[in-house]
């Protein structure tokens, strides 16, 4: 580890007010792919293994908190709120909070490219930043990390849940001849637990997919999905 990048991870370790007891998960979790790859003979691993792993701790987390909190709403609204809180956009807000653009390890494409500011590195980024926290001292530090740095998002109650199939279908609209559809793919269970699995296309090429209780959520997330391939959310 070079001084500069010690020095700014030390500087982050402050922000979070967490130090790591092994700082190659530190590191490792500021390791875009684009750079990894770049170093690969050098035995360098990016971050999409973290990344995986604090996806799966902030769901948990967040699932958890919303149905304390919010113990009289149904389902539905559950799971707006849970998308507004840990939607790219949101993620990448609190990524830039803590200054986690500049603690970036970036292949040159990506850092000519502008990927220090890019919300889906920067989304991504900071899950991998939860998945190292809970490798390193387990759920608890990982659990008070989530709490200062994603439900303070939280504003009064108050959520902005996108629309992401609107979002998508204006900027398909810009492209004349290009046509938005959706697929439905599968539906499983009974009626009263029933889930969905739909396919957003273009032109009859598929550009992402989604998961959902209702035909409705699964669509959103699925145009939240091209989105997100897009580099627009």
């Amino acid at each position: 580890m070079s001084k500069a990048l010690d020095e700014k991870l030390i500087s982050l370790q402050k922000r979070i007010g967490y130090t790591f007891k092994n700082a190659n998960l530190l590191e490792r979790a500021m390791t875009h792919s684009s750079y990894a790859n770049e170093n690969r003979a050098d035995g360098v691993l990016d971050n999409e293994r973290l990344e995986f792993l604090g996806d799966s701790v902030l769901g948990m987390n967040t699932a958890l908190h919303l149905f304390k909190k919010y113990p009289d709403e149904p389902e539905g609204e559950l799971t707006k709120m849970r998308s507004s809180l840990v939607c790219t956009g949101s993620l990448a807000e609190r990524a830039k909070a803590i200054n986690l653009g500049d603690m970036l390890r970036l292949g040159h494409g990506e850092e000519s490219g502008g990927g220090r500011n890019r919300a889906s590195i920067l989304a991504d980024a900071f899950e991998a930043l939860i998945g190292a926290i809970y490798l390193d001292s387990g759920e608890e530090s990982a659990r008070k990390f989530i709490k200062k740095f994603v439900f303070e998002a939280e504003k009064g109650g108050e959520w902005s849940v996108t629309d992401y199939k609107t979002t998508l279908q204006e900027i398909v609209q810009k492209n004349r001849g290009e046509k938005l559809s959706y697929k439905m793919l599968e539906s499983n269970g009974p009626d009263h637990e029933r889930s969905f699995t739909v396919q957003v296309l273009i032109n009859s090429n598929p550009i992402g997919e989604g998961y959902g209780h209702s035909k409705k959520e699964a669509e959103q997330m699925a145009a939240r999905e091209a989105l997100k391939l897009m580099g627009m959310e």
